[in-house]
């Protein structure tokens, strides 16, 4: 294992360290997990709360700040926050207009928040959840019921973080929050393994020339291990199955691709060039595109398509400010 760590058991808490050295607008407790606003909590403001296990940066804590999330809470690497991090960091931020849990259909994340969301309650704290669970390659996986949540996870965050920061209520952006996660789906695939710092060995295995279809962030299988293809067959693999599950003819589609931690930006791009052709080619319109590493499995080659059917509304909140350490414009 060579990895830029000081030891396996300390690689959150030192980078979240890392994260408060180079980030001022945030308050960071490394000896807690969680991540702050630094003008958290905002009065009358509903407030967006997300995390999940680590690996996966800059998903979650690199999405906190103005016109996103409001905090994230940073579990072990490949593992959930506790609860007691969860109900922490949504009492951080409560501003009295209620909070918005988001997230990803992973078992012990389901479990988690919902557990800190009752603990709120006893707090006076008024918590609305929506669940994730945009991954088309496999109904139920190692460790989910129902459908993994993935790439769509920074759509849910970053549309509702901009209704959220207009003022509106939470039922409203409880709303918009799940509309985004029904109009948007993902599929990954993976060249290579990870592997976790405290096991020290890759999370599966691929055989030379080898590639998985439909991968999930946790190195979970996908539909099938196939030949190692071209970045324009593995496009137009993830894209069928999008397509398959939500038709995107016609459509003004947000569409992401994602490296999976280990894909140069390079290989990126030209995965980006067979996307926007094959979804011209099937009558679809890229009208706002994001690529580069965003929901990431620690140094996991490959990649992951995420599309979002956009409506004129979305659009709009898409494109609000937002200032984070990893997603900012409009400032």
């Amino acid at each position: 294992m060579r990895k830029l760590i000081n030891a396996p058991a300390d690689v959150v808490s030192d980078a979240l360290r890392g994260l408060a050295a180079a980030h001022s607008s945030l308050r960071v407790d490394p000896g807690s997990g969680t991540v702050v606003r630094a003008d958290a909590p905002r009065r009358g403001k509903v407030a967006l709360v997300s995390g999940g296990g680590s690996g996966h940066e800059p998903l979650h804590a690199g999405f906190v700040g103005p016109g996103m999330l409001d905090a994230a809470c940073a579990g072990e690497v490949f593992t959930s926050p506790v609860p007691d991090q969860i109900i922490a960091a949504t009492m951080a931020v409560n501003g009295g207009a209620g909070v918005l849990h988001i997230v990803k259909n992973y078992t012990g994340d389901v479990l988690n928040f919902r557990m800190a969301a009752e603990l709120a309650e006893d707090e006076d704290i008024e918590v609305a959840t929506v669940v994730v669970d945009d991954d088309v390659a496999v109904q139920d996986s190692t460790y989910t019921a129902g459908r993994r949540g993935t790439g769509a996870t920074l759509f849910v965050e970053k549309i509702a973080g901009a209704l959220a920061e207009e003022g509106a209520a939470l039922a409203e952006v409880e709303a918009l929050a799940r509309e985004v996660n029904e109009r948007s789906r993902s599929f990954g695939v993976a060249l290579s393994p990870c592997t976790v710092p405290a096991a020290g060995t890759p999370t599966f295995e691929l055989a030379e020339g080898e590639m998985e279809l439909g991968i999930g962030i946790h190195g979970e299988p996908g539909r099938e291990r196939v030949k190692a293809g071209t970045a324009s067959e593995i496009v137009d693999a993830a894209l069928s199955a999008i397509h398959a599950d939500m038709p995107v003819d016609g459509a003004e589609l947000l569409v992401l691709v994602n490296g999976m931690g280990g894909t140069p930006l390079i290989e990126q791009y030209v995965a980006y060039a067979a996307a926007a052709e094959w979804l011209t080619a099937h009558g679809a319109t890229v009208v706002r595109p994001l690529v580069g590493g965003y929901v990431t499995s620690l140094e996991m080659a490959g990649c992951m398509i995420s599309v979002c059917r956009l409506t004129p509304r979305l659009t709009r909140l898409w494109d609000a400010p937002v200032e984070t350490p990893a997603l900012r414009w409009g400032r």
